[in-house]
């Protein structure tokens, strides 16, 4: 029978994505503690399943099979703090979950301790100490040095002691940095993400003839092949629009797209989206530095990952999003979306005034939302054209409003104004593609 913990899992699991979790309802609805429900939803967050999000609170997402977040190592904190090792070298490799300041008394630490952690601290060898024998790496500030006791006992627990010249603060803002590029960038989806590298890609070879090019049609029921040379490197394309009116015994070489476009493992889906559209390519090689193919990415595979990146929300904030952060969205009399906030310091340039970059992010970023919000979310921003009229200064309040313009099969145009008070104070245009299946 399941445990009370494992039927909490399981209730947060069912539910469906986008539905938000509160630990208040949660435990009045299955008869539990406060205490049980708040422990069942961090174990869901840690498993994937949900999310806590700024201003929204916390919700069920979609988990997908991407790859969980790469944690830092001991060894990559000692580079992201120009920081010396002074003893436990041999656990420079082990990851660590979280750091803690000690900034407090040591009974009042000592919950915080345990493995896969790291002790920012000034010079306080019994923190140190207590540290190491819970599992805790500790880094010390402000250059100090620590006892051979300690770098004994951190020798041989294999738990890094790392100095650093910096202070405590400071320290801790370098790790947190790190830690939230990270947490953007595996949130970027990747070619590599979408590719299957259990599976061999089909190709032809040079050499071959259109009537190989049949044979491989009917029996794989695609039409687009990368073509390889003799030191499987990826020379052309090859689609049943090369091929028509040709005979069987014909050459590929002939006929065949050269010099086609290819991509990396480390190419993003946005990147891939926007060749394939601007393009017309349906069927991406994927290829090493030396140009060997390892793999195909297709429109369908492309179009699905940019699905999945529309239902999960960001663990860390890109630039993009942090300009829109702080607009609320309303609607016009005619039902056109809306979106009001404030210019902040972080937004104007040395003048004071709304910088050209934020303004491009504020409107494009509001244009692709309100267009979500209208079920079209397969698209890439083909341009992006701007007219600022007055200049918008720092604490101005403004309204973004987004009017489409037209809305077909393959384009999308909007018109987009920034208001002051009433008067238009930028106008915008941007056209976007819808990514065909």
């Amino acid at each position: 029978m399941a445990t009370k913990h494992e039927q909490l899992l399981q209730y947060i699991k069912e539910l469906e994505v986008g539905e938000k979790i509160s630990v208040r309802k949660m435990a009045r609805t299955l008869g539990v503690s406060e205490g049980t429900a708040y422990r069942a939803i961090k174990e869901a967050e840690l498993e994937g399943f949900v999310s806590t999000i700024e201003r929204i609170g916390t919700v069920r997402i979609e988990k997908t099979n991407k790859a969980k977040v790469e944690r830092l190592t001991y060894a990559e904190v000692v580079n992201i703090v120009e920081g010396t090792v002074l003893s436990g070298k041999e656990g420079l490799h082990k990851a660590l979950q979280r750091f803690v300041i000690g900034a407090m008394a040591l009974e009042a630490l000592k919950k915080y301790l345990g493995p896969d952690r790291l002790m920012i601290v000034g010079n306080r060898e019994e923190v140190h100490r207590h540290a190491l024998l819970e599992g805790t790496a500790v880094l010390v500030t402000g250059g100090f040095e620590v006892s051979d006791e300690i770098k004994e006992l951190s020798d041989r627990l294999e738990l890094p002691v790392i100095s650093s010249r910096y202070d405590s603060f400071t320290v801790a803002t370098m790790i947190n940095r790190a830690i939230f590029d990270r947490l953007i960038k595996k949130e970027i989806l990747m070619v590599e993400d979408v590719i299957d590298d259990q599976k061999e890609p089909v190709f032809l070879r040079i050499e071959e003839t259109v009537g190989d090019y049949e044979e491989l049609v009917r029996s794989t029921r695609h039409s687009r092949y990368p073509v390889l040379d003799a030191q499987e490197r990826v020379v052309g394309m090859l689609t049943s629009k090369d091929v028509m009116g040709a005979g069987p015994t014909e050459r590929i070489s002939r006929l065949m797209s050269k010099q086609p476009i290819s991509v990396t493992k480390k190419t993003s889906i946005a990147t891939a989206a926007h060749e394939m559209v601007w393009q017309g390519i349906e069927l991406l090689p994927v290829v090493d530095d030396s140009k060997k193919l390892i793999g195909v990415v297709s429109r369908q595979d492309v179009i699905e990952a940019l699905q999945s990146m529309q239902k999960q929300p960001q663990v860390g904030e890109t630039i993009q999003e942090l300009s829109i952060r702080g607009f609320e969205m309303e609607q016009d009399k005619f039902g056109n979306p809306v979106y009001a906030g404030k210019v902040t310091p972080q937004m104007t340039d040395n003048r004071g005034v709304l910088s050209i970059g934020v303004m491009t992010s504020l409107l494009t970023e509001t244009a692709l939302l309100s267009l979500r919000d209208r079920g079209r979310e397969d698209l890439t921003v083909q341009n992006i054209m701007l007219y600022p009229l007055k200049p918008v200064q720092i604490d101005s309040e403004i309204q973004i409003y987004c009017r489409l313009l037209e809305l077909g099969r393959t384009m999308t145009k909007m018109d987009l104004e920034i208001r002051k008070e009433g008067q238009v104070v930028v106008k915008g245009l941007l056209t976007a593609q819808v990514m065909e299946r």
